[in-house]
């Protein structure tokens, strides 16, 4: 049985080894990486600004404000100079499943490189992971992934091996010079145990984190079919297609509860949400009829009820780039 105060050296170590984790992302990547290969758009930093004043001024009753809101967009209508701009997009926020994107990735990068066996059972763990949300498919990936998966408390040496296999994937998107993002944790409904709870930190500092910034570059790189292979970034790009037409009963349906609800008959829509109590957030590509293709994330904060918030965002985005 493992004792209180072994708990508690685990924490300790844990955070210390959380912070030498970052450290060692933020030198790896070297200053302001985060928007992958898209320049910065004074153009489209307009229609993102007005996009966060409308929802800032529409929804101020209901509790947002600046510090629950942040968004990127990235014009992708010319595959040579991709443009974008962002509203507090480089805020760590907590993402729930939208963080379930940067596992998929990381998952065929492993089957490419011949780190991991691609079954037909891993195959539909990914599918459900991205296209029903599934928590328990998101704990066999990750657990996949990383060869780690949770258990009874373990001894300081033994938790800081665990730590290290379970940050497999922070290590591989730090060699890709994302910052500011923690992904190593499972999403839970009602909570971990065990090693796992342990692994969070006892104030849950080791929470996953991700930016707008990061989640953009990282879709826009799944649609431009840069991520891993084009052949692998299709077969990403098609669990996340999503049919908007018609009503759902389901608030939290990802093709009708989120950026779907401000979409017109025509439009094409690939994306992966994420929601809690207190989280509402989207990463959403969008083909519009009149040809632009740019990809849009929007994350809240403690404003989650509020469904009506991330279409208005992306109601004054589309009428920005529609203007000539």
């Amino acid at each position: 049985m493992t004792s209180k105060t072994t708990i508690k050296s685990c924490g300790i170590f844990l955070l210390l080894a959380s912070f030498s984790s970052a450290i060692y992302a933020q030198e790896k990547a070297g200053p302001n990486t985060q928007a992958g290969a898209a320049a910065a758009s004074q153009r489209l930093q307009r229609i993102v600004d007005e996009a966060a004043r409308t929802a800032l001024e529409r929804f101020a009753s209901k509790g947002l404000k600046e510090k629950n809101l942040a968004i990127t967009l990235v014009d992708l209508g010319n595959a040579q100079h991709l443009e974008r701009a962002s509203f507090r997009g480089g805020e760590p926020i907590y993402p729930a499943s939208v963080v379930k994107l940067f596992y998929l990735v990381a998952a065929h990068r492993w089957m490419e490189d011949g780190k991991l066996r691609e079954t037909e059972e891993f195959d539909r763990g990914l599918h459900d992971m991205i296209v029903d949300s599934s928590n328990d498919a998101t704990h066999f990936v990750l657990d996949t992934l990383t060869g780690v998966s949770n258990g009874a408390e373990l001894s300081t040496s033994k938790m800081g091996e665990w730590a290290k296999k379970r940050n497999a994937v922070n290590r591989y998107f730090a060699s890709l010079g994302y910052t500011g993002i923690n992904v190593n944790q499972k999403p839970w409904c009602e909570g971990p145990y065990g090693r796992e709870r342990v692994f969070l930190g006892p104030k849950f500092e080791n929470r996953n984190k991700l930016t707008t910034d990061a989640t953009a570059r990282l879709l826009a790189d799944i649609v431009m079919g840069r991520a891993v292979t084009p052949a692998r970034s299709a077969k990403m790009l098609a669990l996340m297609k999503r049919d908007f037409a018609g009503k759902s009963e389901d608030p939290d349906d990802q093709a009708r509860g989120f950026t779907g609800i401000a979409l017109e008959d025509g439009t094409r829509l690939w994306s992966k949400a994420g929601w809690t109590s207190s989280t509402r957030h989207d990463a959403a590509y969008i083909e519009l009829p009149t040809g632009q293709r740019f990809v849009l994330v929007t994350f809240t904060t403690d404003v989650a009820k509020e469904r009506d918030i991330i279409p208005t965002v992306a109601r004054v985005v589309i009428s920005g780039l529609k203007k000539p």
